[in-house]
């Protein structure tokens, strides 16, 4: 048996320390990603055709598997030209995604976890090519493949 009087003061602890991450997955603040540029972007994943979509908030792309998806988010490393996100997502899934910025237009996405209850892993380079048509499907809105 454990002493729930102290497993109580822990888990307390934990609720609080992962309250905020909770509460919006958007509110998060990434040192990496306050340079980046939001607009018009296109991904080029380990082989795969590229694809273009909008981003109006850069931190979305540390969640590229589950777009739109109500996820919780844990920083694990906030560096200035690097992050790394573990999110999850209730009955979804999760993933694990860093990001290394090479430029405020172009950026490195390495991610893995589990989508449509299967493992994924794949690396991206991403590239801003400028600004957002007016009719466009946001990253925040909606996706293709993936």
């Amino acid at each position: 048996m454990f002493n729930t009087k102290l497993l109580l003061p822990v888990l307390a602890a934990f609720a609080v320390m992962t309250l905020p991450a909770a509460a919006d997955a958007g509110a998060i603040s990434l040192a990496a990603t306050g340079g980046l540029e939001p607009g018009l972007w296109q991904l080029q994943g380990d082989g795969g055709a590229p694809r273009k979509i909008c981003v109006s908030d850069p931190g979305a792309l540390v969640q590229i598997r589950h777009v739109n998806a109500p996820c919780s988010r844990l920083v694990i490393s906030n560096e200035r030209h690097s992050a790394t996100v573990h999110y999850s997502c209730p009955g979804m899934g999760w993933g694990r995604t860093t990001l290394k910025v090479v430029t405020p237009r172009s950026v490195t996405i390495e991610t893995q976890g589990i989508a449509d209850n299967a493992p994924f892993a794949f690396t991206a380079d991403a590239r801003r090519m400028g600004d957002c048509p007016t009719r466009s499907a946001s990253l925040n809105r909606s996706m293709t493949g993936r």
